[in-house]
């Protein structure tokens, strides 16, 4: 009876064998049981999106490196939709007269303002450590223990963590290759900016596609009036720092200020990086300031106060800040934290991406709530 009833079972098991390998959709891998196969799959769609995560991590400065050539075209962009207010000609006649201009003030600047403010640069470093020399000693004489290997050991702390940059953005060359790539992108992308749109597009469920343009054209309204307001202060603190250092010290009494031109320029370079530019800036200048005595180094604190006061309250709200309206310390702590994962450009690149971000999830809210329609792709200007 057992015997009869072993054969049975392994004659069902063959059956079942020959079925399994009859079956053209089965496989080794096949799982049988529902519940299973549905627990495979969500681990299967968990593991995709953490390799997703890794791989965006991984390739986050390439990722990096095209937002700032977007933001670099959004500013040619900027500029040829203001010449085609005064030149009726098409949109790559602009964009090539924009970066004409460009062009020939970097190249006025390096011939006849680059030999003044290559020999200040050469001044500079040594002005800085004697004032930090000088501080110290102060310090020191109030009572606070503090050493000048103190100072460079957390600057050079500092250095490191703002400075963590990935091989291929390292260095002076590796800046130089990235500008030149932010440039080179920059330039393709302003000339016909559709083109990569639609492509975009294309990657977007057809049903999307509305919200997918409506959540773009005000980014890039957006992105440009920052870029402007940006712009347009980066100039003012230059020119009018240079003014002030230069001259108004000499109306006053206190002499001109040493290094001026390099502190006007240091000073609106600077400004493209919000809050933490601006200090950086007004360090500097107060340091050259008090290398030529106490009332020189008051007058600098006064001009700082006095450029900053103004870009602040008075230019960057009119052009920038009613259109973005971000939160200062909101900016600041994305400032720190794309700082210490990106470098510099992470730095310089952070209030842009942050006012993205926060237009993309107003339109979004917007659009869930009923208040805009979704519309079509924007023509060209």
């Amino acid at each position: 009876m057992t015997d009869k009833s072993s054969e049975t079972a392994n004659e069902q098991v063959d059956t079942s064998d020959l079925a399994y390998h009859d079956d053209p959709g089965a496989s080794p891998t096949y799982i049988g049981d529902p519940k299973l196969r549905f627990e495979a799959g969500r681990a299967l769609v968990w593991g995709l999106v953490i390799g997703l995560i890794v791989l965006v991590i991984h390739i986050s400065q390439s990722l990096l490196v095209i937002f700032g050539a977007m933001v670099f075209a959004c500013m040619v962009d900027g500029g040829a939709r203001l010449l085609a207010k005064v030149i009726p000609v098409g949109r790559g006649l602009r964009v090539a007269i924009v970066l004409l201009l460009v062009t020939a003030f970097f190249i006025w600047l390096g011939y006849f303002a680059g030999s003044q403010i290559s020999q200040q640069a050469a001044q500079f470093p040594s002005i800085i450590n004697e004032q930090l020399g000088r501080l110290i000693g102060f310090l020191q004489s109030k009572g606070f223990a503090i050493r000048s290997g103190d100072i460079q050991s957390f600057a050079g702390s500092m250095a490191s963590g703002v400075g963590t940059v990935t091989k291929a953005i390292g260095g002076i060359f590796g800046g130089l290759t990235t500008l030149f790539l932010i440039i080179i992108i920059g330039i393709y992308l302003a000339i016909d900016p559709r083109i990569y749109e639609r492509g975009v597009a294309w990657i977007v469920p057809a049903s999307q596609r509305g919200g997918f343009y409506d959540t773009l054209s005000h980014q890039a309204y957006t992105l440009r009036r920052l870029m402007a307001g940006r712009l347009v202060g980066m100039a003012f603190e230059g020119f009018f720092t240079w003014i002030m250092l230069a001259f108004g010290g000499m109306v006053i009494g206190t002499g001109s200020v040493p290094m001026a031109a390099l502190l006007g320029l240091l000073t609106g370079l600077l400004a493209f990086i919000p809050n933490i530019g601006a200090i950086i800036s007004g360090i500097l200048m107060v340091l050259v300031g008090f290398s030529g005595g106490t009332d020189m180094g008051l007058y600098t604190i006064f001009v700082y106060f006095l450029v900053q006061n103004f870009d602040g309250y008075v230019l960057v709200p009119m052009i920038a800040k009613k259109t973005v309206d971000l939160a200062p310390a909101l900016v600041l702590s994305a400032q720190l934290i794309f700082g210490v994962l990106f470098g510099l450009l992470g730095l310089a690149l952070a209030d842009p991406l942050l006012a993205m971000i926060k237009v993309a999830l107003e339109r979004r809210s917007a659009r869930r709530k009923g208040d805009v329609e979704p519309h079509a792709a924007p023509e060209a200007a």
